[in-house]
């Protein structure tokens, strides 16, 4: 056997496949490809059992987490990049603060984060997803998930998370922000912080929002609001305490005046 043979390994939700086991198609790519769409009245329908089994052991595992803020960002950075040291230092400062970390599971940002979080003694958890390439759930989650389909475990980051934390990362960071913006924007859920770290990284985009997008009223100067940038952990926690508190005080306005609090 080779050493390459022996490395080869796949998570699909609870199984582990490796080796010859190991297929190049993943959950997601069957459930959305339209090539094998003639037997989809089969197939389809029994896949939304799988699909809930997912919904419910999220919901199980999670349901008892202390408050939390997911933090988004590349696995491709190096363990001695600046965003890498950034998220570390996030990750203790949030355990501090009070809350669990969530991230995706993997290498690079999100273990930094996930790092700090337990280094500090807080809840660090994991939320990972099948991929044609494994990355596998790094060593400082102290709770793993690891989902099949994407949009189940995106219902997770948003379900039980305060806030959202950004840090540089590629598609599937943007893919986050963008979706936790359009969440809050839309109303969908409840007003969050949107924090994004890296000023130097996320300088060109902003720009680019606010000079393009709002110019061309295709947002308006509230949807920018909803972030903040900045290189300061202290100031990113203390924006998600503030936040956190003043939404608590508003719920328990409402209660007290006999009204219903979302």
């Amino acid at each position: 056997m080779t050493q390459s043979n022996h490395r080869r390994e796949r998570h699909r939700g609870p199984v582990t496949l490796r080796r010859d086991a190991v297929s190049a198609a993943t959950a997601d790519q069957a459930l959305l490809d339209s090539a094998g769409r003639p037997d989809w009245k089969v197939r389809d329908s029994w896949r939304t059992l799988r699909i809930l089994s997912e919904f419910v052991e999220g919901f199980d595992t999670l349901s008892d987490l202390p408050p939390a803020v997911s933090v988004f960002g590349s696995a491709r950075s190096a363990a001695d990049s600046p965003e890498c040291e950034m998220a570390q230092r996030l990750g203790a400062a949030l355990a501090r603060a009070g809350y669990a970390v969530i991230t995706g599971g993997g290498p690079g940002v999100m273990e930094a984060a996930n790092r700090g979080c337990t280094e500090a003694g807080g809840l660090s958890v994991g939320l990972g997803i099948e991929l044609p390439f494994e990355q596998g759930m790094n060593e400082w989650v102290d709770v793993g998930i690891d989902f099949r389909y994407f949009f189940v475990r995106k219902t997770m980051f948003v379900k039980y998370a305060q806030a959202f934390v950004v840090l540089p990362g590629g598609m599937g960071t943007m893919d986050e922000l963008f979706e936790a913006l359009t969440l809050v924007q839309t109303e969908k859920v409840t007003r969050f912080p949107v924090v994004m770290m890296g000023t130097a990284y996320w300088s060109g985009l902003l720009s680019w929002m606010r000079d393009t997008m709002l110019a061309d009223g295709k947002i308006s100067a509230a949807d920018l609001d909803l972030i903040i940038c900045t290189d300061d952990v202290d100031e990113a926690v203390e924006h998600i305490v503030h936040a956190d508190k003043t939404l608590a005080a508003e719920q328990q306005a409402i209660r007290s005046s006999g009204g219903i609090a979302d």
